[in-house]
């Protein structure tokens, strides 16, 4: 892709989340989302690959149902109260619409079946966007909808991290295997979002550390595969012993980053007296540790046969960016201190 090309397609990215960050008037988030959209569809179309192009067409598709769920909902709110503002959907229909449309915009279950897909036909850099930063505007419009169903947010949030540990389950691609990550992770985020939102800041801020240092370390590594990662010891050693870290630690064992949101999260929902709700969460977090395991154990505890055709890509491949990925992998693994620092600092 020609330089200037993708300049202005990642200044567009940012510009669009900016818009949508600093919007109060529903039009104009909905204008910040749909430059968002339109300028990560280059992106991920970019390969010409029949797989890439099949994905590009689902998200978009995908993403202006979304998005015309949200201007009409917005304009529905509009036309009953007089308001276009964000935080004064007071019409309960209209915000549970928007609030629905938003939830298919980041993929939470149930209406998550588009996410695994898309994500299997793209390349690790472009997944890692859609994984990271495209959530961010839908979240600032999430926390933004004062009135939003609580118990629809709880069963969001719940079926998502059933989804999410059992999706991953008999997965071998390490794409879907994120994606259903991801979805369970959105969960854990929602369960807890109308009961203390720094929280969920807090989760999304850590989800998105973790996630950076995983898709880093597969796209080091070029493994798309559970069967790739077996020969990644030929390439790097290190990385090799690492990645098992900042896989636990999106699993959320301490003491580990991913610990805190998930201990954080549970503590509060036991405040609210939902105990049974933080019970499947716990244990819905035990579906996804054994898929990280899976994958550690491929990556560490089995010992490839050190062929030609084994090693022979570790050989010929150039050298990859590694400051965003020691940065991310050393945040992912050694943040778990600065909890009550970061609860300080979104609480403020």
């Amino acid at each position: 892709m020609n330089p200037f090309i993708l300049a202005t397609l990642v200044f567009s990215l940012g510009l669009g989340t900016t818009i949508t960050f600093a919007s109060s008037h529903w039009f104009m988030a909905w204008m910040g989302l749909e430059i968002n959209t339109l300028a990560i569809i280059p992106l991920m179309a970019q390969h010409h690959h029949p797989r890439a192009v099949e994905a590009t067409t689902k998200y978009f598709l995908t993403q202006a149902t979304a998005a015309a769920m949200i201007l009409f909902a917005s304009t529905l709110n509009a036309w009953n109260t007089g308001q276009w503002d964000i935080q004064q959907m007071t019409d309960p229909i209209p915000c549970t619409v928007i609030t629905m449309a938003l939830a298919l915009k980041i993929g939470l279950a149930p209406m998550h079946t588009w996410l695994p897909e898309v994500l299997q036909g793209l390349d690790l850099t472009t997944g890692l966007i859609l994984s990271t930063w495209q959530k961010l505007a839908p979240f600032a419009l999430i926390l933004q909808v004062q009135n939003a169903p609580s118990s629809m947010l709880v069963l969001l949030g719940i079926t998502s991290t059933l989804v999410g540990g059992w999706g991953g389950l008999n997965q071998v691609q390490l794409r879907k295997i994120l994606a259903y990550s991801s979805i369970a992770h959105l969960g854990w985020m929602i369960l807890v979002l109308q009961f203390m939102p720094s929280l969920t800041m807090l989760a999304l801020l850590t989800y998105i550390i973790m996630t950076t240092a995983t898709f880093l370390t597969f796209k080091y590594n070029k493994s798309t595969s559970i069967n790739g990662l077996a020969t990644s010891w030929a390439n790097a050693p290190t990385m090799a012993a690492l990645t098992p870290l900042i896989l636990l630690s999106l699993g959320g064992l301490p003491p580990l980053t991913g610990f805190a949101p998930k201990w954080l999260i549970l503590q509060e929902m036991a405040k609210q007296d939902l105990g049974m709700t933080a019970t499947i969460a716990a244990l819905s977090a035990l579906l996804s540790l054994y898929f990280y395991l899976r994958l550690c154990y491929a990556m560490t505890l089995t010992m490839s046969p050190n062929t030609t055709t084994a090693t022979i890509q570790w050989r010929l491949k150039d050298g990859p960016v590694t400051l965003p990925l020691a940065a991310s992998t050393v945040a992912s693994m050694m943040l778990l201190p600065a909890t009550p620092a970061a609860m300080a600092l979104l609480t403020s």
